[in-house]
Order: C-alpha cells, then sequence, then structure tokens
C-alpha cells in the first residue's frame, strides 16, 4: 500500500475486533494516519512490526500470546523504528510506569476519546512522550516510591557488616574483628537487611552489588 510521505503508519492490536476496528477507523479518518494492518494477538502485532515497519504501533496491555508490554520489550531488543503506544483498560501506576520503563513512548486509558488518540499517535510518531492527564499523578507517585526503594543509607557498621559478608566472614567473625559483641552484630545485620529488602547474607551481598553499595 503506497502512503503520502506525510501519514503517519500505524498497526493497530487488540483483541477485540469492534474496539479494534473502530480505532483504526478513526485513525484513519483523520486525515493523517494510514493504518497498515489490524492485529489481535501479540505475536501477530509483533509479526506485523517486523514487516511492515509501522511509525506507530498502537497495542492493547492485555492482549492474547504476548501482552503488550513483552511486544515492546522485543521492538526494543530487536531496534526496530516503530515507536509504541499502549491503549489499556488497565491505568494501574505500576503498570504504566513499566510499560514506559521498556520504551513505551506513551500509555492512554481505553476510555480515552477518538481525538486524544489521534492526537497522542500524532505526537508518539513525532518523538514525544504521551502519557494520559489522568494518570501522571499515580506515575509520580510510583517513581517517588521505588526511588525511594532504591535509596539506601548504610550506617558505619553496617557497612563495615556487609563488607565482611561480602568477603565471606561469618557474625562471629565480624564480631572479634569489629570487637563488638555477637548480639551486636546481629542487630547491625538485621537493619541492614531491612533496608535492603533481603534475608540472607548472600542475597545482602548481591543486593548492594546491585545498588553500587560495594565498591
Amino acid at each position: 500500500m503506497s502512503t503520502p510521505p506525510t501519514q503517519v503508519t500505524v498497526v493497530v492490536a487488540d483483541d477485540h475486533p469492534v474496539y479494534r476496528e473502530g480505532i483504526a477507523r478513526g485513525l484513519q479518518l483523520s486525515g493523517q494516519i494510514t493504518v497498515l494492518a489490524e492485529v489481535g494477538d501479540g505475536q501477530a502485532a509483533l509479526a506485523a512490526i517486523r514487516e511492515l515497519r509501522p511509525d506507530v504501533a498502537l497495542i492493547d496491555y492485555r492482549i492474547p500470546e504476548l501482552d503488550g508490554i513483552a511486544v515492546i520489550h522485543a521492538v526494543v531488543r530487536d531496534k526496530l523504528p516503530t515507536r509504541t503506544l499502549l491503549l489499556s483498560a488497565t491505568t494501574d501506576s505500576a503498570v504504566v510506569f513499566r510499560a514506559l520503563e521498556e520504551g513505551a513512548s506513551g500509555y492512554l486509558a481505553k476510555d480515552a476519546k477518538r481525538s486524544e488518540i489521534v492526537e497522542a499517535v500524532l505526537k508518539v510518531a513525532r518523538g514525544k512522550q504521551v502519557v494520559a492527564e489522568d494518570l501522571t499523578g499515580g506515575l509520580v507517585d510510583e517513581i517517588r516510591i521505588r526511588a525511594d526503594r532504591e535509596t539506601v543509607v548504610l550506617t558505619e557498621r553496617e557497612r563495615q557488616v556487609l563488607r565482611g559478608f561480602a568477603q565471606g566472614q561469618s557474625i562471629p567473625q565480624l564480631a572479634a574483628e569489629l570487637y563488638l559483641g555477637a548480639s551486636t552484630v546481629k542487630t547491625h545485620t538485621q537493619r541492614l537487611y531491612e533496608k535492603l529488602g533481603v534475608s540472607d547474607r548472600a542475597a545482602a551481598v548481591a543486593e548492594a552489588m546491585r545498588r553500587g553499595l560495594l565498591e
């Protein structure tokens, strides 16, 4: 299918035929968008994206075979030129965050107006990021919560215990080296576990390495 150079090309992926057809029709009627394919599952969406290389893929989050986020992950992993826009009845802030983290260029709720969807597709095609206004508050909260989880401030004693664990030392060995009672070292250990969200020495070392807390 030949398209005018000014047209934005799109693949629409949704497992509800009536909704999918309505979205595709609305995009076509805008006069600025050409729908290259309409598909009903994630595998078909990924195949269409690989074959047709649309400017934008408009994907339902809860779609069979591969969900929307899995499709987005594959598009980014394979370095495909298509930008992805998730359209979903799911408005959970953790899902929105994960979609954007995986590389989605936007996220809209399924109750968005046709004009809003058209506008979002055009913006995404121009390289902009789009998140529905009513989802941004929850997204900001999710980012704050995750930032709080990632920010860990250890005391000097907790750092000494952590370094000892990384070197394979036991609590009695650490107690002797630090001139502390074993019960005191156990207290520092428990606080360290709580801050890192772990329950044993190996997990503490692994999590500390992931967060860059071990030199």
